[in-house]
């Protein structure tokens, strides 16, 4: 996801409106917004150049202070007609594209949801949804036919929208899941917010959550967007990401209660996968796997990761003990259970050894 989808997206867009130029937009109101057309396509624009400030600013605490407006008036200019408008928002679409291709992997920058963080395939992702829905909303206002690519939609959903449930109509699933339009079989929506992924510090590493288009690339041999060591990924991260795909598809996954690939900071290589299995159950226990490339085994990169991540969990409410399991014979990952604070449980599961970290 980057600046090719960016670039579609808006061309897309422009090429509609460019078409109806002619007409009024300042007074016809877009689809169910309160904002007129003229108004909607000033806020994409400004979210495109806002998401493009956010990485090219390395904003990390808060949005970079400023907006675009298409009123001119204090210059002495005249607003923007319909086709400047248009011009504006080519420009902005462009200034993102190339923020996303110029920032690097690793980079993360401020937005408010739902981690207070968002890497470039997730402003990508951001301002492509921004266009797509709020092309939308103006045809819908001007009495247009509109209809993104299936594949960009698609694109979208599995990055930013990881929580909802994937539909045979990928562009009526996107509109349901932005408050706009009905899907069988579901609740309208009132309220809606994006997912982007979750990504916790450790000392050498980061844990960065595996979106489900991540995990469709890496379970079929893929590396996930991902620069791994040597060996990498290893068969558990294929493994797990094959079921993150399946809960993916199933509307049980729940982004923060799934999979982490682990990232040394040093060189943004990914040496393991670490993960849930599901969210907490009843009793408040939410079970935990991992594993390691074999070159970037005996560093202790195993340990530091599932301190980081239990301590994640137990930082929740919902979340009264952390539980692993691992085969009687591998010691290794025994070291690793107990040097991260685990002791043995009384109970044992399906012939495995069990252990649990408690609040």
């Amino acid at each position: 996801m980057g600046g090719d989808q960016v670039e579609e997206a808006v061309a897309g867009a422009v090429a509609l409106l460019r078409t109806v130029t002619d007409r009024d937009w300042a007074e016809p109101r877009a689809g169910r917004l309160e904002w007129s057309c003229r108004e909607t396509a000033e806020h994409v624009a400004g979210d495109l150049i806002a998401y493009a400030g956010q990485l090219a600013g390395r904003a990390t605490d808060a949005y970079v202070p400023f907006e675009i407006t298409f009123d001119g008036s204090d210059d002495g200019l005249d607003p923007a007609d319909n086709e400047g408008v248009l011009h504006v928002i080519e420009t902005t679409g462009a200034l993102l594209a190339a923020a996303v291709r110029t920032t690097p992997r690793e980079v993360r920058a401020f937005h408010p949801y739902p981690f207070r963080s968002a890497d470039r395939e997730g402003f990508a992702a951001m301002g492509v949804t921004e266009v797509l829905v709020h092309t939308h909303d103006i045809a819908e206002g001007l009495g247009l036919a509109y209809e993104p690519s299936a594949g960009l939609c698609e694109d979208v959903l599995t990055r930013i929208f990881p929580h909802v449930q994937p539909g045979a109509d990928p562009w009526r699933t996107l509109l349901w899941a932005t408050g706009r339009g009905e899907l069988p079989g579901r609740a309208p929506l009132a309220e809606w917010r994006w997912n982007n992924t979750l990504v916790i510090p450790a000392e050498r590493l980061t844990l960065q959550g595996v979106t489900p288009a991540a995990a469709a690339d890496l379970a079929v041999g893929g590396d996930g967007g991902f620069a791994w060591v040597d060996g990498g990924p290893y068969q558990g991260t294929k493994d797990a990401a094959g079921m993150l795909l399946k809960a993916y598809e199933a509307g049980v996954h729940r982004p923060q209660w799934g999979m982490f690939t682990l990232v040394r900071t040093e060189d943004g290589r990914a040496v393991g996968g670490m993960g849930f299995h599901g969210a907490p159950d009843e009793n408040g226990r939410v079970e935990i796997g991992y594993d390691l490339v074999e070159a970037a085994r005996g560093h202790g990169y195993a340990t530091e990761a599932l301190r980081a991540l239990s301590a994640w969990a137990l930082d929740r409410e919902e979340v009264t003990s952390v539980f692993a399991t691992t085969d009687p014979g591998n010691t290794a990952s025994q070291a690793v259970i107990t040097r991260a604070g685990f002791t043995r449980a009384d109970e044992e599961d399906a012939g495995q050894f069990a252990y649990e970290l408690r609040r």
